[in-house]
């Protein structure tokens, strides 16, 4: 129902900056809640960021706050993350997701994934 294409990882330095995009197509809008969550190896997934196409709901984790930034272009259903003052411990596979329900901050919640880009921050 919902498809998500993430794009923009790749490899960066530390302090760097780089801006992810999660193009949604199909019924997009029917999405309630919009996230982007990371996952470095041997670690669990974690939300980073999530808010809803309306904008009126939003979480940002606190590893995070001052430094990444979720935003989204409606008319385009694209979703973006900007990253900057990248660090090594930022270096994971970071997804895109789209839940139906009222679910920001839980990856239970999410019924849609993109297949992830890489970022890695080189120390």
């Amino acid at each position: 129902q919902v498809q998500l294409v993430e794009s923009g990882g790749g490899l960066v330095q530390a302090g760097g900056s780089l801006r992810l995009s999660c193009a949604a197509s199909g019924r997009a809008y029917s999405a309630y809640g919009l996230g982007w969550f990371r996952q470095a190896p041997g670690k669990e997934r974690e939300v980073v960021a999530a808010t809803t196409w309306s904008g009126r709901n939003q979480y940002n984790a606190d590893s995070v706050k001052g430094r990444f930034t979720i935003s989204r272009d409606n008319a385009k259903t694209t979703v973006y993350l900007q990253m900057n003052s990248l660090k090594p411990e930022d270096t994971a596979v970071y997804y895109c997701a789209a839940s139906t329900i009222l679910s920001l901050q839980n990856a239970e919640g999410y019924d849609y994934w993109g297949q992830g880009t890489q970022v890695t921050v080189s120390s």
